[in-house]
């Protein structure tokens, strides 16, 4: 059992901080669009800053172990690649919300899981390499 999560470590660690991470999305989306009654499309710009930043330090830090010496580099990036997936997320939120496809939480929560396995994609090909891969 210990050498399978030795094995699929930075998986779990990617599944664990990207669930975290879509909570903290979800939360601030919640609370702006809920109870502070912020327009939904506002309230998701909100949700997604907050939550890049929350997955940056944990993703550099905990996921990919990124020994980097160009962290200005693997930030712009990250945050470039958020951005990317951001608008994703940004572009179906105004598609099924605003067609009334589906109501804006469930919207949300599909969202997030494409968003999610994009940035996996990303981060592993693109920004969080390891030398020689």
């Amino acid at each position: 059992m210990k050498d399978l999560i030795l094995k699929y470590k930075e998986v779990i660690m990617y599944l664990v901080f990207g669930v975290l991470t879509t909570v903290v999305n979800i939360v601030v989306y919640y609370v702006a669009a809920d109870c502070l009654k912020i327009n939904y499309l506002i309230a998701n710009i909100a949700a997604w800053f907050l939550s890049v930043l929350f997955a940056y330090v944990t993703n550099r830090k905990y996921v990919f172990e990124s020994k980097s010496d160009h962290i200005l580099k693997e930030m712009i990036s990250f945050f470039s690649a958020r951005l990317a997936t951001g608008a994703l997320d940004m572009g179906f939120m105004y598609v099924t919300v605003n067609f009334q496809i589906l109501p804006d939480f469930i919207a949300k929560i599909v969202a997030n899981i494409f968003v999610i396995i994009a940035n996996y994609v990303l981060s592993k090909l693109f920004i969080f390499k390891k030398d020689g891969e």
